[in-house]
């Protein structure tokens, strides 16, 4: 498990405290979100923290103005976003990524209640096709935006290169490929920076999507582990090969001494970081959560609290 300095626990409850009285709101529970929570911290990595909330007084949800739906606020090197209980478990109906992923932090910073219960049941009854299409889209928006080089035209759209040979580019567009001269002055070729912390976030996601669908495949559906080295040593040998977790491995060592933005091109492959688009509904959807289940744990948060 990361390990967090006892000095950083005392400052978000520091932040959390005025928080809450700065918003009229009581938080039940907040943990750490990002980099620190799947143990790819470095030792410049800023802390970011989720939380759940209730208004202390839930009259705030009848009223005209109505209760807030998020709170976020930045510290410094602390940033905070936090959910109301309702909005958080409107995600979790959802099968959202992020609030799934709040309730398996492993670093806990505020404990008022214990989501052990409400973790296990998500986990059981999450739908595997939306995550699945969450981590997909993570994947191949970060590939487009950060690693791959593409034209950019007058109107500001761009064109990820997929060929280049002599005087024409092959792009790819929404529903395939065009054919773009490269005298064509509607367009020029630009390329961000494919650092260590971008290919990371890629290689992982597309790790995620691909064996979130491996395993439903086989009948499991079974969730990857938040903490990116414990999956690699303990789930991904069942549907990666070794040259592809060493691969992930030394982006994450690199990520966590100090080197995440360090250029170094494509380490993660463009058809890699495209995980199918169509994936079978009737093997990989679900219902997801029962609204009435979600609402007693409603209920359990705000007691936790009041």
């Amino acid at each position: 498990m990361p390990l967090i300095p006892d000095h950083v626990h005392e400052t978000v409850d520091d932040h959390l405290t005025a928080i809450e009285r700065e918003h009229d709101l009581a938080v039940a529970l907040a943990v750490a979100r990002g980099s620190h929570a799947w143990d790819a911290a470095s030792p410049d990595s800023d802390y970011d923290v989720g939380f759940v909330f209730a208004p202390t007084d839930l009259r705030r949800y009848a009223h005209l103005e109505g209760a807030p739906e998020t709170v976020v606020a930045d510290r410094g090197e602390f940033e905070y976003q936090g959910w109301d209980v309702r909005t958080f478990a409107r995600l979790l109906a959802d099968s959202n990524e992020g609030a799934i992923d709040l309730l398996r932090s492993p670093i806990r910073y505020r404990l008022a209640y214990d989501p052990a219960g409400l973790t296990a049941y998500i986990e059981r009854t999450y739908n595997p096709i939306d995550l699945y299409h969450t981590w997909r889209g993570i994947a191949t928006s970060n590939y487009r935006k950060y690693v791959s080089h593409h034209l950019v035209r007058t109107d500001d759209e761009t064109f990820p290169i997929i060929d280049a040979d002599g005087g024409e580019y092959t792009v790819e567009t929404g529903d395939g490929t065009m054919a773009v001269s490269a005298d064509d002055e509607r367009f020029t070729e630009t390329q961000t920076k494919p650092t260590v912390k971008r290919n990371l976030t890629i290689c992982r996601a597309a790790m995620s999507a691909y064996y979130l669908k491996e395993t439903g495949e086989r009948g499991e559906h079974e969730l990857p582990a938040l903490e990116f080295k414990t999956f690699l040593r303990e789930q991904a040998p069942a549907v990666f090969d070794a040259d592809r977790i060493d691969r992930a491995r030394e982006l994450l060592e690199r990520k966590r001494a100090g080197d995440g933005d360090t250029d170094i091109g494509d380490a993660v492959d463009r058809e890699f970081a495209h995980p199918p688009k169509a994936i079978d509904p009737a093997v990989h959807a679900r219902d997801g959560p029962d609204t009435r289940r979600l609402n007693g744990f409603i209920d359990e948060i705000i007691a936790a609290v009041r």
